[in-house]
């Protein structure tokens, strides 16, 4: 039996496996800072792929690259 990945994942387990709050995802979406989501009715859900591609983003090897950045 082979374990697939979710299609979607949900906020809660998006902010559980990265270490933020809800709250904080919740204000990343506000801001467009956060990775890319999807909204289902009234569910807000997010793809595993935008998640590493979001993280592979803010990758830095020194904080002098951190500010240019943003």
């Amino acid at each position: 039996m082979t374990s697939q990945s979710p299609l979607v994942l949900s906020a809660g387990q998006v902010a559980e496996r990265v270490g933020l709050s809800l709250s904080t995802l919740a204000k990343m979406r506000l801001s467009g800072d956060g990775p890319h989501y999807a909204k289902l009715g009234r569910r807000v859900v997010y793809r595993p792929e935008d998640i590493d591609t979001w993280i592979a983003s803010n990758r830095f090897r020194s904080t002098s690259e951190y500010g240019s950045n943003r």
